[in-house]
C-alpha cells in the first residue's frame, strides 16, 4: 500500500534536492550530471538519461548517470527512432519491463546498456510539443508502478520549466536546442480577408504562464483548484441558462464546455497533480500538455476537436485561478492574432488600431469573424491546422491572404519581398483613392451605383473614404452580439440615428435581426437544432417573437426623425412571410402616428432573396416590395446545399457557375420587367471578377465590404458592359461545374481592370 503522503514527500523533496543542487552553478555539464544522478539515486534507478530534440529534430543524449559517459553527446537518435523517438511521436510515457525485446528498441554499442532491461521513459513536455525525454533503467525485469510514473513525469515537466527559463542551462549554451518551434514555416490555407500583413503574434485567451511550479502548502493550493473549477463551472452552467452575455461560443460548444468542466476524469488529473505537489496553475498546464500531446496524434477530426475544447477549458481555468477571466488584453502596436475560431464579438474586443491581421485554425470564407475582418480591413487567413502548436507569443508572423498563406519566423528574405508586396498595395489604395469622388460608369455610359456593407461603428468613419454612394446593408445584429444583454429601444435607436446621421443624404438599407443559424445569442432562448441554417432563425424568429421585431422596427422609426427610412428583412422564404413582416412595419408607422411623432418622409419595405424558393415566385413577391437585394452568401448555400461555414463543402461549389449565374440573371430579369430595384448585397459584389459578371448580367447596384469599393471601382471604369454581356451570356448554357476560367479570359480579352 502506497501512503500518498509519503509519496508527496518524497518528490517534494526530490524536487527541492534538485533544485539546492543546481544553486550552486557551475559549468551546464556538471549541472546536467547532478540532476541525473539525483533523480536515479531518489528513484532507485540504476540509469538516469536525459535527451533533448535538436533543431533538427535528432534526439540527443546531454547527460547520464549509469550509461557510459563518453556516449554523452554523442549518441543522437533520428526522428522517430529507437524508444526514445516512440516517446517523442506519442508524446506519452513508455514503462517496459523488457526494453530490449522492444520492436522500437535501437541498440547503441556506445552507451554501454546491454545490461538493463527494465526502461521508463517520460516527455519532456512544452506547450503540448515534446522537447526531450527523460528515461531510468534497471537491470531486474520489472514495470514501474503507477507513482514512479507519476513522480517521473511531475520531474520532468519542472526540467522542461527550468530549461526554457535558462535555469537549467542558459539559453546560450541551449543554442541548437530547439525548445520552441524556432525554424522558418510556411503554412497554406484559405484566404479569408484580402490583404497583407507582418507582426507580432499574439494568442487570443493566451494561457496564463504559471510564475510557480511547486506547491508551498498542498491542502491551500487543492482548495484553490476546487474553488476556480466550481466557479468556472457556474460561469459555464450560466451562460446555457441564458444569464451571461457570452457571444463567441454557440449552444453547442457551452454544452461541451460543461460536459468537459464536470467530467471525472478531468478533475481527478487535475486534483491528482496537485497532490504530488504542483501548484494548481502548474497542474493545469501539466494536463494540458498531456491531453496536447495524446489527442494531438489522432486522426479522428471528432477526437482534434475535442482537443480544442479541452483547450478553451484549460485557457478559462487558467483565467479564473489568475482572477483576472474578464481583463481586457493589451496589444502590441502591430499584433497578428492567432486563434483556433473566432466570434464576431471575439474580434470587436481587440483594439483596431493595433491589429494588424488574423490567422485561423479553422473557420470558413463566409463565417461571421471572416465577414467583420473584412468590414474593418484586417487581412485574415484560416484552415491552417495545428497553427498554435506551431507559435509561441511573440513570434514575426506574416498573414499572406493573398495567397492564404502563413509564415511563421519568416526569413529576412521573405520578409523583405513581403514589405515589397505591401508597398504596392498601398500603392494601389493611393490610387483606388484618387477615384473616390469619380463616377462609377462604364465605358459604355452604363450606371453603377457602389455601397458598402457595415455593421460598425468603425464603418461609418471610413464612409467618406471608401468613395460608397451610401450602405447597401447595415447588418443590425452586431449590435447584439456583442451586447452583454438584449439592447434596450433608447440604445438601438441611438445606433440607427448615428448610422443615419453619419450617412447624411446618402442613402442607408437597414437589415433587420438576422440571428439564429451561427448567430446564437446567450441571452435569447433558443432551442437546439439538428441543422440551424435551415431552422429558426432571421425573419421566422422575428415573426414568431413579434415583440422582439416590433421593438427594433419602433427603434428604426424613431431614429429616422422623420427622414427617408429603408428597411430589409433578411431571409424571407414565402410571400406570406413578407406580407406578415411588411404589416408589422405599418403597424409601427401607425403606433408613431397616434403619439404625434413623425413618420419616415419616405419608407422604403424590401426583401432579401437568399431562399431559392422565391425564385420561381418573383412575380407574386415583387409588386408587393419597394426594392429587393440578392444575398448571394445564403442564397449560394441554399442552391448547392453546402452549408457555408463547414470548409469540407463550402469551398466545393463556384458561385461563377452555369446553374449559379442562371439564377441570378432570371432575379434581375423579372425585377427588370416589373420597374423593382434591385441590388446584390453578397460576398460576390465585393470582389472584381465576380462583380463583373453581376454587371454582365445586367446588375446596377451593387454592395460590399468598404474595402472592395475601390478595387470594384475601378474594374467598371474599364468595362464595356455591352461586350461582357454577350461574353457572359454565351457562358450560362456550358455544361461546366465552373466557368470562371472562361470569365478570366473574357475579362482580359475586354482589357478589364481585375
Amino acid at each position: 500500500m502506497v501512503i500518498p503522503g509519503v509519496a508527496i514527500r518524497g518528490q517534494r523533496s526530490l524536487l527541492r534536492q534538485i533544485r539546492e543542487a543546481l544553486a550552486g552553478g557551475g559549468p551546464a555539464q556538471e549541472r546536467l550530471d547532478m540532476v541525473v544522478r539525483i533523480i536515479a539515486r531518489s528513484m532507485v534507478a540504476e540509469v538516469c538519461s536525459l535527451y533533448m530534440r535538436r533543431a533538427g529534430e535528432e534526439m540527443e543524449l546531454f547527460a547520464t548517470e549509469g550509461l557510459d559517459p563518453g556516449a554523452v553527446h554523442v549518441t543522437r537518435m533520428k526522428p522517430g527512432e529507437g524508444l526514445v523517438g516512440e516517446i517523442m511521436r506519442l508524446g506519452r510515457p513508455l514503462n517496459l519491463a523488457d526494453a530490449p525485446n522492444h520492436p522500437a528498441f535501437s541498440y547503441r554499442p556506445e552507451t554501454a546498456e546491454d545490461p538493463f532491461h527494465a526502461f521508463l521513459g517520460v516527455p519532456l513536455l512544452r506547450g503540448g510539443r515534446a522537447i526531450g525525454v527523460l528515461v531510468v533503467q534497471n537491470r531486474t525485469e520489472r514495470v514501474y508502478t503507477e507513482d514512479e510514473v507519476e513522480d517521473l513525469q511531475i520531474v520532468a515537466m519542472v526540467l522542461a520549466e527550468m530549461m526554457a527559463g535558462g535555469e537549467l542551462i542558459s539559453q546560450e549554451e541551449l543554442k541548437g536546442v530547439e525548445l520552441a518551434p524556432r525554424r522558418a514555416e510556411r503554412h497554406k490555407g484559405s484566404k479569408f480577408a484580402e490583404g497583407i500583413a507582418y507582426g507580432v503574434a499574439v494568442l487570443h485567451e493566451a494561457p496564463v504562464t504559471p510564475s510557480q511550479l511547486l506547491a508551498e502548502d498542498v491542502v491551500a493550493e487543492e482548495e484553490r483548484l476546487k474553488t476556480a473549477i466550481f466557479a468556472l463551472q457556474a460561469q459555464i452552467d450560466t451562460m446555457l441558462e441564458g444569464q451571461h452575455g457570452m457571444v463567441e461560443a454557440s449552444y453547442e460548444v457551452l454544452e461541451t464546455y460543461r460536459m468537459f468542466a464536470h467530467d471525472r476524469g478531468w478533475n481527478r488529473s487535475l486534483e491528482d497533480a496537485v497532490r504530488n505537489g504542483l501548484t494548481a496553475e502548474a497542474a493545469v498546464e501539466r494536463v494540458r500538455s498531456e491531453h496536447r500531446a495524446r489527442l494531438g496524434q489522432a486522426r479522428d477530426p471528432y477526437l482534434r476537436e475535442r482537443l480544442h475544447d479541452l483547450e478553451d477549458l484549460n485557457d478559462r481555468l487558467l483565467r479564473h485561478l489568475s482572477g483576472d477571466a474578464h481583463v481586457a488584453r493589451e496589444l502590441p502596436d502591430n499584433a497578428i492574432l492567432i486563434a483556433r475560431n473566432l466570434g464576431p464579438a471575439d474580434l470587436l474586443e481587440y483594439d483596431r488600431k493595433k491589429l494588424r491581421g488574423l490567422l485561423l485554425e479553422e473557420g470558413s470564407p463566409a463565417s461571421h469573424a471572416a465577414i467583420v475582418a473584412r468590414a474593418l480591413d484586417i487581412p485574415c487567413v484560416g484552415r491552417i491546422s495545428g497553427l498554435r502548436d506551431r507559435v509561441s507569443e511573440g513570434d514575426m508572423v506574416i498573414v499572406d491572404a493573398e495567397s492564404g498563406e502563413a509564415y511563421l519566423r519568416p526569413r529576412p528574405d521573405v520578409v523583405k519581398a513581403v514589405q515589397a508586396r505591401m508597398d504596392v498595395r498601398r500603392q494601389r489604395a493611393a490610387e483606388f483613392a484618387k477615384l473616390r469622388d469619380t463616377p462609377a460608369f462604364t465605358r459604355d455610359g452604363a450606371k453603377i451605383t457602389l455601397m458598402m456593407n457595415a455593421g460598425l461603428d468603425v464603418d461609418l468613419d471610413i464612409l467618406a473614404e471608401t468613395g460608397a454612394e451610401g450602405i447597401g446593408l447595415f447588418r443590425t445584429e452586431f449590435q447584439f452580439m456583442v451586447a452583454e444583454e438584449m439592447p434596450r429601444f433608447n440604445a438601438q435607436a441611438a445606433l440607427y440615428e448615428r448610422v443615419m446621421d453619419a450617412a447624411g443624404d446618402m442613402p442607408v438599407t437597414f437589415r433587420t435581426l438576422d440571428l439564429g443559424g451561427d448567430k446564437v445569442l446567450p441571452y435569447l432562448e433558443a432551442e437546439r437544432e439538428e441543422n440551424p441554417a435551415l431552422g429558426w432563425r432571421a425573419i421566422r424568429m422575428g415573426l414568431d417573437r413579434p415583440a422582439l421585431l416590433r421593438l427594433q422596427l419602433r427603434a428604426l422609426i424613431a431614429a429616422s426623425r422623420g427622414r427617408a427610412l429603408r428597411i430589409m428583412f433578411p431571409l424571407v422564404a414565402s410571400v406570406d412571410e413578407f406580407r406578415a413582416a411588411r404589416a408589422l412595419v405599418e403597424t409601427e408607422v401607425a403606433w408613431a402616428l397616434r403619439r404625434g411623432r413623425a413618420a419616415p418622409s419616405r419608407l422604403d419595405v424590401g426583401a432579401m432573396i437568399e431562399a431559392p424558393a422565391l425564385i420561381w415566385h418573383l412575380d407574386a413577391l415583387l409588386p408587393m416590395t419597394d426594392f429587393v437585394s440578392v444575398g448571394t452568401n445564403d442564397l449560394m448555400q441554399y442552391m448547392f446545399a453546402a452549408d457555408r461555414g463547414n470548409p469540407r463543402v463550402a469551398d466545393r461549389y463556384d458561385p461563377l457557375s452555369p446553374p449559379a449565374l442562371r439564377a441570378l440573371e432570371q432575379i434581375q430579369r423579372a425585377c427588370a420587367e416589373t420597374g423593382t430595384p434591385v441590388s446584390v448585397c453578397g460576398e460576390m459584389a465585393g470582389r472584381p471578377l465576380e462583380a463583373f459578371t453581376l454587371v454582365a448580367l445586367g446588375f446596377e447596384r451593387l454592395s460590399m465590404p468598404p474595402a472592395g469599393v475601390g478595387p470594384v471601382k475601378q474594374m467598371v471604369l474599364s468595362c464595356d458592359r455591352e461586350a461582357a454581356r454577350r461574353g457572359v451570356s454565351a457562358l450560362l448554357k456550358g455544361g461546366a461545374g465552373t466557368v470562371r476560367n472562361e470569365i478570366e479570359t473574357l475579362a482580359r480579352k475586354i482589357y478589364l481592370a481585375v
